[in-house]
Formats: C-alpha cells, structure tokens, sequence
C-alpha cells in the first residue's frame, strides 16, 4: 500500500481483509454468482485480482490500487479502484461490472450497496490453502474458465509428504502486539502443510483477531521454538525490533541460527498467486 498507511495500519487492514477481524460488524451481504459466464469483473482485493487474470484476463475491468499491482505490467491500463480499504463506488459502478469480488467483513458495507445497485457481488475468505482452492474454482465457474490448470500449478507447491520429524515453531507477526496464529488462519494452516510444529495452532485467540492469539515475552520464552519465523509490516528489516528484546538471545532457535524473516504478504497475507509462491518456497527450503 502507499506510504499514506503506516505498516501498522497495513497490518490491520490486511488481517481484516481476511476476515480475522474478530470485533467487525458481521456480515450482512449474502455472496452472489451471476449466471456464467461473467463478462466484465471488477476485483477489490489483490488476490482475486490475480487470480482472475490468470483465470481470463479479459474480463477483468477494476482492480485495487497498490504496490502489489502497481509494478506489475499485466495490469497495465485497467482501472484503478482505489485501496483495498477505500475502493470508490462512483468508479465500480461506471465500470458496469457483471460481477464485483471483494473480501468478507472487509467489504461487507460497500457489498450491500453494490447489491441495492443489482450489481452482483462475491465475498471471498481465504484463510486456509482448501479456501484459496474453493476461491479458484468459483471464479473459474463464474468465468467459464477452467480452474484445473492453475490448482495443479499451485498445488505442487505443497510438499508430497511431511517431514519424519516436526519442528517445534514459532510465528511472531508484528510487534504492538506480538501476535501468532493459531491453525484458523492463513499463515497457520500454511505451517501446517509444510509440517511445522505451530505452537500456537491450538490457542485460542482473545484479542481482536480472530485467527491470532496475543504472546508476551514470558510465553515466547516459555514455548521456546526450535525453528523462529519473524513478519514485521512496521520495520524494513522484519529481526530489528525482536534483536533488541531482552528474551531473544535466550531463545533456542537464535542461539542454533533458525531464525527467518518473510515477507508480510504470501505468509500472513496471502497476497496474490506469486507472493504465495515465493513464501511457500522460503518454507519448503526451511522445513
């Protein structure tokens, strides 16, 4: 996102978009799928933006604005909709879309307009790899496009089998707070598959996160991982802020250099296609 946003909005932003905002208005706005095949679609998140042009670039009419789309030249020439956050509903609806997709809990409000317009709109939540799988195949089936293709180039990035042995792991998100998922969000059920020990799959979250659970220092300390997994959307160099606590050198995981930064998008927030690609491969390498 532009730097108007600071890292921490865009850390909120995001996990709302995946519908992890745990104190959010509930969703009010049934999802719709226009009789196949759509022929004009407007996307307002970056994920199913790219997986509709994957799907049939043609037919895609609006994206969102920012830096994930920004630099790339497929998306050349069509309509910016502004941020994910801020899409503008004069420009959806000038586009005459058949069809607008945007993100459950994120988009609830701009879905209940769009529809009181009969502007068919699709709330997507993708929050597990079978999520994404399901997202495909119901834009495919709305496009009259086949899905098959782009679900087996995607599924050979899961590994064939899991490794005898499970690292204890850990994801620390972020910093005020320092949070971790648990396995009903995108980034746990991703650790998972790639046969990490996620020590915090099981907790249950009492924060505004529905799908993360809040860790102080003593609980770092306390389920000391052997493998250490750090996203920081607040800081350029996501280890900074963790280097300077007083717990980090006494973790195993430091003290044995299983340490790995990644990228916000493709772990916590899937992103688009690629961003999951360059994260799953970070994961293979490491597990």
């Amino acid at each position: 996102m532009p730097s108007c946003l600071s890292r921490r909005q865009l850390l909120v932003l995001g996990l709302a978009s995946l519908g992890v905002w745990g104190m959010g208005r509930l969703a009010r706005a049934q999802s719709q799928i226009p009789p196949a095949p759509v022929r004009r679609v407007a996307s307002l998140t970056t994920l199913t933006a790219d997986i509709l042009y994957r799907l049939a670039p043609d037919k895609l009419v609006g994206i969102p604005s920012g830096r994930l789309l920004e630099a790339d030249p497929r998306f050349q020439g069509i309509t910016r909709l502004g941020l994910g956050n801020q899409p503008n509903l004069e420009q959806i609806v000038a586009l005459q879309p058949d069809w607008v997709v945007g993100a459950s809990g994120f988009h609830t409000a701009l879905a209940e307009r769009l529809q009181a317009l009969g502007i068919p709109t699709y709330l997507t939540q993708v929050d597990s790899w079978a999520a994404l799988e399901a997202t495909i195949a119901t834009l495919a089936a709305a496009l009259g496009a086949d899905p098959d293709p782009l679900l087996r180039e995607y599924g050979s990035l899961l590994p064939q089998e899991l490794p005898p042995v499970r690292p204890k792991t850990l994801l620390l998100v972020g910093t005020q707070p320092i949070l971790s998922p648990n396995r009903q969000s995108w980034a746990g059920d991703l650790l998972e598959r790639f046969g990490a020990d996620n020590l915090t799959a099981a907790l249950q979250s009492q924060g505004q996160f529905r799908g993360y659970v809040t860790l102080a220092a003593e609980r770092i300390l306390e389920a000391n991982p052997e493998v250490l997994l750090v996203v920081n959307p607040e800081a350029a160099d996501p280890l900074a802020f963790f280097r300077s606590r007083p717990f980090w050198n006494r973790l195993q995981a430091v003290q044995t250099g299983k340490v790995y930064g990644f990228d916000y998008y493709g772990l916590v927030n899937p992103g688009s296609l690629e961003k999951i690609r360059v994260a799953c491969e970070q994961l293979a390498r490491i597990f």
